[in-house]
């Protein structure tokens, strides 16, 4: 054991303990126990980033001391403004996902741009490419902005899905899959909602994604069966409320940091439940990029629907000469069937190396 320990705080009736949220189902017996006078004394909260050092135990290690708490000292954590005086305003700062020279990423960008802030859905109806599609973001914002720290939440997952996010993107992969237990993927989901909260707070800029908003519904409904009222399609009426806590905690931070989540939500699966979860996010965010059938399964990708895909206020992500380009765009390829405006996009765009110089290409509406 380490003289030294980091960890993310789980809070029980007595004190708590430090998780690792890479491996978060591991061995009790790697857990660091930090005592209530530590919790008490340092102003600690359930989902903070602890480091401290370690003293052997004949049960488990405990933690002797608190050296930083999120990267502060503890007087400093304790001065943090809390999230409930956080002042949230519409996203301004662009992620430059078309810089990687990706076509999907370059059509993502056009169509439904990504801000630090964005709260976004991937809707999807199955085998239409939205987990790659969120592979492609992960990597497009990891090589634009390295500094933004990126995490992927996968609840529910298979086994298989999850190996393949750790070995392909650049980034923090927190998963819980489908052969845990709904306990556990409960769990998990309340952890990073604490963490990704008290992160905000301290002012980071950090990037959720979440696969699957519509796996974690099913699961918090599956926890919260026979509690409450039941709706049709067997939902409880209480089943989304951390869900829903959890994907509006995208914001961007006036003079802040913020939190951009971009989150999967299925359709047209023939599950009333998962219509009706995917309806009850449906609007609350400010980015939608809908995935269409007919597109994939004629194997044109991205399958992204540009009528129907779109980013409300992307006028604060681009300046106004190219807004009225991309107004010009949007008028050209709107009136069209979803695969003839895919096509036609993926023509132009395979005419320009870039973004910029397509947009340039297009003149200004009088």
């Amino acid at each position: 054991m380490p003289d030294r320990a980091s960890g993310v705080l789980k809070l029980r009736k007595s004190g708590g303990v430090l998780c690792d949220l890479l491996r978060p189902f591991g061995p009790g017996s790697n857990e660091i126990v930090v005592s209530a006078r530590l919790v008490r004394e340092n102003n600690l909260v359930q989902g903070a980033s602890v480091t401290g050092s370690v003293r052997k135990d004949k049960k488990a290690p405990q933690l002797a001391t608190v050296e930083s708490v999120c990267g502060f000292t503890s007087e400093q954590f304790r001065r943090r403004t809390l999230y409930t005086h956080l002042i949230a305003i519409d996203p301004c700062e662009r992620f430059q996902l078309a810089a990687t020279g990706e076509m999907s990423m370059r059509v993502v960008d056009l169509v439904a741009p990504i801000g630090k802030g964005t709260r976004g859905l991937i809707v999807s109806p199955p085998k239409a490419g939205k987990t790659t599609l969120l592979e492609q973001i992960a990597r497009a914002i990891h090589a634009g902005d390295p500094q933004t720290r990126i995490l992927v939440l996968l609840i529910d997952e298979r086994p298989e899905e999850v190996t393949y996010f750790r070995r392909a993107v650049d980034a923090e992969v927190i998963a819980s899959s489908s052969d845990r237990s709904i306990d556990e993927h409960v769990r998990l989901a309340e952890l990073m909602l604490a963490h990704v909260r008290t992160e905000l707070e301290c002012g980071r800029d950090i990037v959720v994604l979440v696969d699957s908003l519509t796996r974690m519904g099913r699961v918090f409904n599956l926890k919260g069966r026979g509690r409450g009222r039941t709706l049709s399609g067997g939902l409880d009426a209480g089943a989304l409320e951390i869900p829903r806590r959890f994907f509006g905690l995208a914001r961007n931070i006036e003079d802040g940091g913020s939190v951009t989540i971009i989150a999967t939500a299925l359709i047209d699966t023939g599950s009333r439940m998962d219509q009706l979860i995917f309806e009850e996010f449906k609007g609350t965010g400010n980015s939608e990029i809908v995935l269409d059938r007919g597109l994939a399964e004629a194997r044109i990708f991205p399958a992204i629907n540009v009528a129907t895909s779109g980013t409300r206020k992307e006028e604060r992500l681009y300046d106004p000469d190219d807004i009225k380009r991309l107004a010009t765009i949007r008028r050209g390829l709107v009136d069209r069937k979803p695969k003839d405006a895919m096509t036609s996009l993926l023509n132009a765009l395979e005419s320009y190396p870039t973004n910029e110089e397509f947009l340039q290409s297009i003149p200004l509406a009088k």
